[in-house]
């Protein structure tokens, strides 16, 4: 082919994200003029569907957006509607909430680093190619997993699409012993995740920092899962003190627009890109990690977390996510170490007029929930900022410089195949939802 003409890479599916979309690079003369994450899936249509229903539906509607984070939806759609009825859940059912959440970040979490993203490290096509040449290491991954699956069917009613959580709490809550079997596997769990901080630590990282403003819940006194304010690291340079926005003032701070390339909607902080997920969490949450989560996390290189370390290197976050998983087992022992069950199951949440919101921390990153509700509590309006929407432009940021500066080491003939597979590394970097968010791979690379 002419070197001076057009060239069109196609990968037909990206395997091991969850969705659907495509990548568009136009290269000009061995610089990268063109980066698009073009998400094609139909519009899901959430919010429209939630309008019209009554104040007590959200949790299980929204459970169905994600079949890998449901509780994430669940825990952000009934924290909006209780806002909005002026009800606050907490005590031990709020702890449960929380083991159910720390269920949700191991199995999720865990799914993605053995599942999806070591075999990006490891050479490796997939999964079943890595279980043949690493079935210890898989089968450790699979323990890990199956752990948070048990918090999600002992609390949840099931591991998939829980349908044991109502707005003001549960419908049935769980006896001491019933959880005693749980902290037994967790402590097993926990070595485990210890052992898989330092698997992914010995993992080859290319050098690389992102820019982005990173972007959290912050929740001082512990690690950010459930509850908080959002707050704000600007991107590296020399000022990265840290400003909260509160809650309700969210939506004057995160702006969403509609792109052409995309059924999602993309999203600018204050006119800024912008990154949450894990790297945001760890630079706005690291001194309030358990301190066996800190120790695994200075024994991996990622700084310390009570100095208030940040990890820029967006290949790093599966180290990052490995520490969250300690920490998710730490915290989960901790509660059911602690709980005396509530004296009911939930608190009466009365139907009112009002507007409620809601953000919590997905294994993805802050998701944001806002409900206005009539006066009998039907639900008038329904606004739902997903993390892999926010975190499109980063997402193609970061692709763009990985493919540049494999542009500029290798020249402007560098193999297409070898460019697909750094693409497919680059995003899935940030385990992207893209379900969620609207769903991955189809790469066209254009040069000319």
């Amino acid at each position: 082919m002419n070197p001076r003409g057009t060239r069109v890479l196609r990968l037909d599916a990206l395997a091991r994200v969850e969705g659907e979309g495509a990548l568009h690079l136009r290269v000009q003369e061995g610089t990268v003029t063109e980066t698009r994450l073009r998400i094609y899936e139909p519009p899901r249509f959430f919010e429209a569907l939630l309008t019209g229903r009554g104040h007590t539906e959200p949790p299980d509607i929204t459970a169905r957006i994600c079949g890998i984070c449901p509780v994430a939806y669940q825990m952000s759609a009934c924290q909006a509607i209780e806002n909005a009825c002026g009800v606050t859940v907490d005590g031990p059912l709020a702890q449960l909430r929380r083991l159910l959440y720390c269920g949700e970040w191991i199995e999720s979490h865990t799914l993605h680093i053995y599942l999806l993203h070591a075999p990006d490290f490891l050479g490796r096509a997939d999964v079943v190619e890595l279980a043949r040449a690493q079935r210890a290491d898989v089968e450790r991954g699979l323990r890990i997993k199956q752990a948070g699956n048990a918090i999600l069917e002992q609390l949840g009613g099931r591991p998939i699409h829980p349908v044991n959580v109502r707005v003001g709490g549960f419908y049935r809550t769980p006896a001491p012993g019933e959880l005693r079997p749980l902290a037994e596997r967790l402590r097993q769990a926990r070595d485990d995740a210890l052992e898989t901080v330092r698997w992914v630590a010995s993992f080859d990282f290319p050098d690389t920092v992102c820019d982005h403003d990173l972007f959290a819940l912050r929740d001082p006194g512990r690690y950010a899962v459930d509850s908080g304010t959002p707050a704000v690291v600007p991107a590296a340079g020399p000022d990265r003190a840290l400003r909260e926005i509160p809650l309700p003032d969210f939506e004057d701070h995160v702006r969403e627009e509609q792109v052409p390339h995309s059924t999602a909607l993309t999203a600018r902080l204050d006119g800024r890109r912008y990154l949450t997920g894990p790297l945001a969490r760890y630079a706005i949450n690291g001194r309030w990690l358990h301190p066996l989560a800190a120790e695994a996390a200075r024994d991996a290189g990622l700084g310390d977390p009570a100095a208030s370390a940040v990890c820029d290197n967006p290949f790093r976050s599966i180290v990052v996510r490995a520490v969250e998983v300690v920490q998710a087992v730490e915290e989960a022992l901790r509660i059911i170490d602690g709980y005396e069950p509530p004296p009911r199951p939930a608190v009466e949440v009365a139907a009112r007029q009002g507007i409620g919101v809601g953000a919590t921390e997905a294994p993805r990153g802050l998701l944001y929930h806002r409900y206005a509700l009539a006066e009998d509590g039907t639900l008038t309006a329904a606004r739902i900022v997903p993390p892999t929407a926010q975190n499109q432009t980063a997402i193609e940021e970061d692709v763009r410089r990985a493919v540049q500066a494999r542009l500029d080491a290798a020249g402007p003939t560098a193999d297409d195949e070898e460019l697909t597979r750094l693409c497919e590394r680059a995003v899935r970097n940030h385990d992207p939802c893209i379900s969620c968010a609207a769903h991955f791979l189809d790469v066209t690379v254009e040069r000319s």
